[in-house]
């Protein structure tokens, strides 16, 4: 394949945005070369400057479940825009995309609109310390929850110390009132509440982690968070900024039977533009501003492009309900890909939920941070190449999972496990 438009318009943007990005998942920091440039998507196709046609496994990291260019999100994007870009005043909008959300999440009873997946857990920690009046929150090793500056932590010397910076510009102030232990460690979590149980405000959690490869939670660790968060008045957040209306209608919380306290969402409940979400028990809601005094605010929150997109998304998925057929063909995609690592004796899992999976280059299975990053990210990186060489546009890093969507079709998937087998038999 050629890639030398690619390449001119990166080495140009090297010069003008930090990295030559605006997010550095796309830089290819994990598997080296020159980031692709995009020109145009269409149903589960990417088409790069150079004209190369890709297999697009990525989605925009997961918002175009429905695929790109999905014509009922079009037209809704279409007549929205023929009355305006922004009012900084309500919109009717707003109530259409709130109900939907609280009918289809089983949890949900209040909604607050904000902008992206970072904006819904940074308030909805803020919502958090305010609700209980206390100051510490735990995370886990390997869930990340946007960048914001509290969750930018690493573990300190044990598996259950407060947090220490993991990015300049973070400050120890900051980051003291974190707690991480380690993901699906039931015995690791009742000993921190054991301890510091009073001053818990609450867990932060992804149900299935996305980002050190999938990694779903144990469903007894995900009761076990339940429990001890209910057992220590503290609250549950389960982070379904990725899984939300990906895994199921009503997100993970759906398929896990559990009810947090307050949900994160983004991704796909804007259907491909900016927007998240924070949600959950109208008591805990009720405390936000102007209800309660727990400040949050947002210039473009409620954006009517964006509500249009996400209602356009939220219907066509309760409506048209594609999980069956999304679900049955990431399961052929994961048998293929885990049969074409066997067929040539690579060490290898892989894990899915729903239309989320990850090949792992490493044996399995992978239930915390400490096993994937054990994995072969090298071997990786060749697969990751060879696969572009192929026509299959994979997640640039080890640690992210693909997305399967509505718009693929059994020939691509099958396309994708030939390409593979072809690939991983050279590595």
């Amino acid at each position: 394949m050629d890639f030398s438009q690619s390449k001119s318009i990166f080495e140009t943007a090297q010069s003008l945005m930090p990295g030559g990005v605006n997010s550095p998942a796309r830089a290819f920091g994990s598997v080296g070369g020159t980031p692709l440039i995009m020109e145009r998507g269409e149903g589960a196709y990417l088409y790069d400057v150079d004209g190369n046609k890709l297999i697009d496994y990525i989605g925009s990291w997961g918002p175009m479940i429905l695929g790109h260019k999905h014509p009922g999100v079009l037209e809704a994007l279409r007549v929205a825009m023929e009355n305006g870009t922004s009012f900084g005043a309500p919109t009717a909008a707003e109530n259409e995309l709130a109900q939907l959300i609280i009918d289809l999440v089983p949890s949900v009873e209040k909604v607050r609109l904000v902008n992206s997946g970072t904006e819904a857990t940074m308030s909805a920690i803020r919502l958090a310390r305010g609700f209980t009046g206390r100051d510490v929150v735990v995370k886990f090793s390997g869930n990340y929850h946007g960048h914001v500056d509290s969750l930018l932590v690493a573990a300190g010397s044990s598996a259950a110390t407060l947090g220490v910076p993991n990015s300049p510009g973070v400050t120890a102030g900051t980051s003291k009132d974190t707690l991480i232990l380690n993901y699906n460690d039931v015995d690791g979590l009742v000993a921190a509440f054991n301890e510091h149980g009073s001053r818990i405000a609450a867990v932060i959690m992804e149900p299935v982690v996305g980002n050190m490869g999938c990694v779903p939670a144990d469903a007894d660790f995900m009761q076990a968070v339940r429990d001890v968060t209910s057992q220590h008045g503290s609250l549950m957040i389960l982070d379904e900024v990725m899984t939300g209306f990906r895994v199921s209608i009503g997100g993970a919380q759906q398929i896990y039977g559990v009810s947090p306290d307050i949900t994160t969402m983004g991704k796909i409940v804007g259907g491909g533009l900016p927007i998240g979400a924070y949600a959950g028990r109208a008591d805990i809601m009720d405390h936000v501003l102007p209800a309660g005094q727990v400040f949050q605010a947002g210039t473009l929150s409620g954006n009517p492009i964006a509500t249009a997109a996400g209602i356009a998304t939220l219907k066509a998925l309760r409506d048209e309900s594609p999980y069956e057929k999304i679900d049955q063909l990431a399961s052929r995609l994961g048998d293929g890909l885990a049969a074409a690592a066997e067929s040539a004796g690579v060490e290898h899992c892989v894990q899915r939920v729903g239309s989320m999976l990850t090949l792992f280059f490493h044996f399995g299975p992978v239930k915390s941070w400490d096993q994937a990053a054990e994995c072969d990210t090298k071997r990786f990186s060749s697969y990751f190449w060879g696969m572009i060489e192929n026509g299959v546009y994979m997640p640039c890093s080890q640690y992210e999972a693909l997305f399967v969507s509505a718009a693929h079709t059994q020939q691509d998937i099958d396309h994708t496990i030939q390409a593979a087998e072809k690939v991983i038999a050279a590595l």
